[in-house]
């Protein structure tokens, strides 16, 4: 589909009267989330955590998934689930220490 990359074969995205593009609409989310989840699923496979900080290893175990990724979903929209993926998982590691420690949910 290529919503927002530079594949020349991809839809451009259409300009709204004030000159920003217009957003997604559900079935342009729902093929970015598919692709999303593709590859986190790899990435847990390959236990790779960032795949910005270990992005040679991400490409060689997952690139066919990030290029799906990134045709799939704007380049904001990328670089956000991969940040908020190292988030998570050092929230939850937070959270298992914590409990680990004898703290309670409030």
């Amino acid at each position: 589909m290529g919503w927002f990359s530079s594949d020349s074969q991809s839809p451009k995205p259409k300009a709204s009267s004030d000159g920003a593009f217009e957003a997604p609409d559900r079935t342009q989310r729902a093929q970015c989330w598919a692709a999303r989840d593709a590859f986190n699923a790899c990435l847990d496979k390959h236990n790779i955590i960032d795949s910005i900080g270990q992005k040679d290893k991400a490409a060689a175990h997952c690139g066919k998934e990030d290029q799906m990724f990134v045709q799939n979903c704007a380049s904001s929209w990328v670089q956000y689930f991969k940040k908020r993926r190292v988030v998570e998982y050092k929230k939850e590691q937070q959270l298992k220490q914590l409990e680990a420690e004898g703290a309670k949910p409030m």
